[in-house]
């Protein structure tokens, strides 16, 4: 059956009114992509942080190796024991995200011996 003079543009509206709600989907899943790599870096840099300061490091230098992993990351470094552990914290840098306060952390200890 052909469509008749009523269904003409149907389609083009239906189009119209799906494809925003698929860019937002798309968008939303490409955001938090971005943010899991985002994770992984800070995490990464806070074992790398970690590693720096129980050799004996400057707080400088291991705030230094996360600023190139992450930039913008805050770093708190803090003795348990006899080990050294960092916990970083970042804001998402996807900025709907970052907008609506998502906010990374990671942390990481490592046995210290320096210091």
């Amino acid at each position: 059956m052909r469509p008749g003079p009523r269904d003409r543009g149907s389609v083009t509206a239906e189009f119209a009114t799906v494809v925003p709600a698929v860019l937002l989907v798309l968008a939303c899943c490409l955001g938090a992509l971005q943010a899991v790599g985002q994770q992984v870096r800070l995490t990464d840099a806070a074992a790398d942080a970690a590693r720096s300061l129980s050799r004996g490091d400057s707080v400088d230098r291991a705030t230094g190796l996360v600023h190139r992993a992450v930039p913008g990351a805050a770093l708190t470094p803090e003795r348990q024991g006899e080990f050294v552990c960092v916990r970083l914290s970042a804001p998402s840098s996807f900025g709907p995200f970052a907008a609506f306060g998502l906010t990374l952390q990671a942390g990481s200890c490592a046995l210290g011996g320096g210091q």
